[in-house]
């Protein structure tokens, strides 16, 4: 838990792609200044949007964002 409330742009990255996996526009970027945790949260919603429009929602899209496949889980 700690790890991950350190490192922001791994942060940043699955908050973006929860946000496009909601199928959300990426306009509400939470950061506004040309940043790593901009570009990082950019990346995150770009690959949530293309598993939103691809259908993977639910558990096979949060265990894309975790770097876990359908392999891993069983």
């Amino acid at each position: 838990m700690k790890r991950q409330k350190r490192d922001k742009t791994e942060r940043a990255f699955a908050k973006g792609y929860h946000v496009g996996n909601a199928g959300r526009g990426n306009e509400i970027c939470p950061h506004h200044e040309v940043s790593e945790q901009r570009q990082a949260w950019l990346n995150g919603w770009r690959e949530g949007w293309t598993d939103h429009v691809n259908g993977f929602v639910g558990i096979s899209g949060l265990s894309r964002v975790n770097g876990l496949t359908e392999y891993d889980m069983s």
